[in-house]
């Protein structure tokens, strides 16, 4: 039997799974903890790379001598119980979770926790830890080497208050502490940050749930027209929005820009669905209305006021982008975020004219390029009551998926 039990924000270890270890494997401090009480033969193994430890556990296992393997809070979250159960079976543990490292940050300030969505960033790419707090009003990060809570402050700008804390569960060294994204990212945490949690304080205690973390998605996408506040008719259709967000994909940790968002129905869609969005509209008055169709369905858009493709120099770069706008400059708007785009660009035009640069750009950034024209006919009302259908204007609408990378001839 493995016996896996977490620690440091929890009960200490039991002496009798103590006592009857053949083999510890642990973190240095998690060792140095219990040193004193350790049996003189007990073999003790510091992690630091997994396979060599899980090499060591196996030999044990092999002749069924028992292991103790000591983790942090709940090593059943985001921890080591999870490569332990497909190297061995989780027939063959024995877990012993303490209190995770989430839970006693939220527990230190006061805050429920069934509403926040949890990423890891240990080992990770850190953008997508960004993303999510971006996206989302509560938010716990896991961090690692290389993403802290610098770098993720560094990243965010100034949209949340991070809530750093350290040293979770030993009394002497304990400390959190709330600090704004631009002063997280001017100090040196250390190694002993346990989580950072990063809130919307607006939103922090949030509604009732039923299901825990991630949000369910929208019960509707694709929202009729007036749902969002826009001026003279000039908004994405919901029938070409509704195939715009299937070929963008936007999803929790992704990143999607809106590209001359006019009213910003294809952002706050974005949105809705989980990921961070950025709408970028020249007009003073859209970028006003961008921010209160946000606001009016509750979420999160980063607004830049500005034309592209100038505008689009100071951004991070995007999984998705929807371009919506765009005169004679199209295709240079186009070929700009399609040299950014990690996945896909989508383009909607009115004018046919456009439609050849317009893929040319795609194609020449290395997309793969589809499109359709799209013509719909919708229910209208007639004296007497009878009805017709009124047709909407028609609408192209390009997409480009970036062609994976072949590795084909490329030397191993």
């Amino acid at each position: 039997m493995i016996t896996v039990v977490g620690t440091g924000t929890g009960a200490p270890v039991p002496e009798d799974v103590l006592a009857g270890a053949a083999l510890v494997v642990g973190g240095r401090r998690h060792l140095d903890a219990v040193r004193p009480r350790l049996p003189e033969a007990a073999e003790r193994v510091v992690l630091g790379p997994l396979a060599p430890a899980l090499d060591t556990i196996a030999e044990y296992v092999g002749k069924e001598l028992p292991v103790l393997v000591l983790a942090s809070g709940d090593p059943g979250f985001f921890g080591i119980v999870r490569a332990l159960a497909e190297r061995f079976g989780a027939g063959l543990l024995d877990v012993r979770p303490g209190v995770s490292s989430v839970a006693t940050a939220f527990a230190r300030i006061g805050l429920p926790w069934d509403d926040a969505v949890v990423v890891s960033a240990h080992g990770r790419d850190l953008r997508t830890a960004v993303n999510v707090c971006r996206a989302r009003p509560k938010v716990a990060v896991l961090t690692g080497p290389g993403a802290g809570p610098a770098e993720l402050g560094a990243a965010l700008g100034e949209y949340r208050v991070l809530v750093v804390a350290s040293a979770l569960g030993d009394p002497a060294r304990e400390h959190v502490e709330r600090v704004t994204p631009a002063e997280a990212a001017a100090r040196d945490w250390g190694t002993a940050v346990s989580v950072v949690l990063c809130l919307d304080e607006t939103r922090a205690l949030g509604a009732v749930r039923t299901v825990a973390g991630v949000p369910a998605s929208p019960a509707r996408w694709a929202l009729d027209e007036g749902e969002f506040a826009h001026r003279d008719s000039m908004i994405t259709k919901f029938e070409v929005r509704a195939l715009a967000l299937a070929r963008l994909g936007p999803r929790l940790g992704d990143l999607v820009w809106d590209v001359g968002a006019g009213s910003g129905s294809v952002a706050v869609e974005c949105a809705r669905l989980g990921a961070a969005v950025v709408a970028v509209e020249k007009a003073a008055d859209g970028v006003e209305r961008v921010r209160a169709n946000a606001r009016a369905h509750d979420v999160d858009v980063d607004v830049v006021h500005g034309s592209a493709p100038e505008a689009l120099d100071g951004l991070d770069d995007p999984d998705a982008v929807f371009v919506g706008g765009g005169g004679g400059d199209l295709p240079a708007i186009v070929g700009a975020c399609a040299r950014r785009a990690r996945r896909t660009v989508v383009v909607a035009m009115a004018a046919l004219d456009r439609v050849p640069a317009a893929r040319e750009a795609l194609t020449a950034a290395g997309f793969t390029c589809d499109g359709v024209l799209l013509q719909s006919s919708r229910l209208a009302p007639l004296p007497g009551d009878v009805t017709r259908l009124a047709a909407t204007n028609p609408v192209f609408l390009l997409w480009g998926v970036r062609t994976p990378v072949s590795n084909e001839g490329v030397a191993q």
